[in-house]
């Protein structure tokens, strides 16, 4: 027998609520097969494929109710962001209503575009909704760091009733707020506090996993961050062995995320500096994609948009250094070259931003 509209809804409630994504949307065909353009319908279905990281069909969902008087916008916006096409995201969300979630989403944006002060305009402009959220509050750490603010953020932390200290933070029991908040003390230059903080952050983050029953390897893999980033402050502190051993072991055994393996690489040829020039550039030509236009670098895809603007300009410096120091002088000056209109987006002659006469959108080559 047909089975009502509102009978559907109930099933389609309790997949959501279950998590069971792929049926939800199921279930959303049919309310849309027997009530065409119900608007529940459609905004369920589309969210039900963003939950199943399943952004094309969201997208193209979203395209076949065009002719609905629903405004989609904001999910088609999320959609471009998580596909990585930021500038489209952004012209989206320009003109909407600066809701909470609008707010939050474009801060993402912007911090992804490495434009630190917009993603911070965002947050201060998220005051007025009086959000209660640690991820939130997390976000805000993080973009103060990658914007080199990192002495703001007791200020800014304090304002939201977070105490950043360590025994509050093993009371908080957050990995990310610890990680971050270390962080911050290395860019203050208090690095014995950041290893205390970093190691609260690993002890956190592996009792979590172990809980959702990861295994070592996996563990390893998803607690690398903590460990290059407490590598680097053993390199900061003059540990120089211990730093190099933690590098070696996880780029041998890839065990971490391309961002992490990426810093790790960067980081270990810092300290080794001429040491086999050959070996630091097979490492690093493992982070870079191969480009059709000549001296140039384009990082491979899951690194573009993951690592911020000081870490890719360590990177493309590292590369410089290593293809002078193997005398390939020519191919080590055009690479600098354009790595630095990369990072800067500025004129290579006159290093302004407004140079009509030699800034190319094509880069230094053109």
């Amino acid at each position: 027998e047909p089975v009502s509209v509102e009978d559907l809804f109930t099933a389609l409630h309790r997949h959501i609520e279950a998590g069971e994504f792929p049926q939800a949307v199921k279930v959303a065909d049919q309310v849309l097969a027997a009530s065409p353009g119900d608007e529940d319908a459609v905004r369920c279905k589309v969210v039900a494929h963003i939950k199943s990281d399943a952004t094309d069909k969201a997208l193209a969902a979203i395209r076949a109710a065009e002719r609905l008087p629903i405004d989609l916008s904001y999910y088609k916006a999320y959609c471009y962001y998580r596909q990585n096409k930021l500038q489209e995201a952004l012209d989206i969300l320009n003109g909407q209503e600066e809701t909470a979630a609008v707010l939050q989403l474009e801060s993402q944006i912007y911090y992804r575009l490495g434009r630190m002060n917009d993603c911070m305009s965002s947050y201060e402009k998220l005051q007025k909704f009086k959000v209660d959220s640690i991820d939130l509050k997390i976000n805000i750490i993080a973009a103060l760091v990658a914007g080199g603010r990192a002495s703001e953020v007791q200020v800014a932390m304090k304002a939201q009733k977070v105490d950043l200290t360590t025994r509050a933070l093993r009371d908080t029991r957050s990995f990310e707020l610890a990680y971050n908040s270390a962080c911050t003390l290395i860019e203050n230059k208090k690095y014995s506090e950041a290893k205390e903080q970093l190691d609260l952050a690993k002890r956190i983050g592996k009792e979590e996993l172990m809980v959702e029953d990861y295994a070592e390897d996996e563990i390893e893999y998803e607690l690398a961050p903590v460990s290059v980033q407490l590598a680097y402050v053993q390199q900061l502190q003059g540990q120089t062995q211990e730093a190099m051993e933690t590098y070696a072991n996880m780029i041998n055994k890839k065990s971490g995320d391309p961002s992490s393996l990426a810093v790790a690489t960067t980081n270990l040829i810092s300290i080794k500096g001429t040491k086999d020039v050959a070996d630091g550039l097979r490492k690093l030509d493992r982070l870079v994609e191969k480009s059709t236009a000549p001296n140039q670098l384009q990082l491979i895809e899951s690194l573009e948009f993951k690592l911020s603007s000081r870490q890719k300009e360590a990177l493309y410096s590292a590369r410089v250094l290593l293809l002078l120091h193997a005398n390939k002088i020519d191919q080590g000056t055009r690479v600098g070259q354009w790595a630095a209109w990369y990072v800067s987006r500025q004129c290579v002659s006159c290093f302004t931003s407004s140079c009509s006469s030699c800034e190319r959108k094509e880069g230094p080559e053109s």
